[in-house]
């Protein structure tokens, strides 16, 4: 059965691009387009990939963004000053 009418995409090939990996509704539409030209499809697209089926990423460690400036400011302390002739 089709999917999505404007791009002839039918629901086997969606399942097809779940299981290489495509999770979402914009992961589908980048693999086959289906969902980017009238929008009506992109719900039975959702319907099709269910909910929590993919595996979720692992949150990353935070970034401390005193940990990058006070690097930063390491590395310019550790410049030498220019002489009179270079500031010129």
């Amino acid at each position: 059965m089709y999917v999505c009418s404007c791009f002839g995409i039918t629901e086997q090939q969606v399942r097809q691009h779940a299981e290489a990996g495509a999770c979402t509704p914009r992961q589908i539409a980048g693999a086959c387009k289906a969902g980017t030209d009238c929008g009506s499809c992109v719900r039975k697209i959702q319907a099709l990939l269910g909910r929590g089926a993919c595996p979720r990423r692992e949150a990353l460690d935070p970034v401390v963004l005193t940990t990058a400036v006070t690097a930063a400011s390491a590395a310019a302390a550790s410049l030498p000053e220019p002489t009179a002739a270079e500031a010129a």
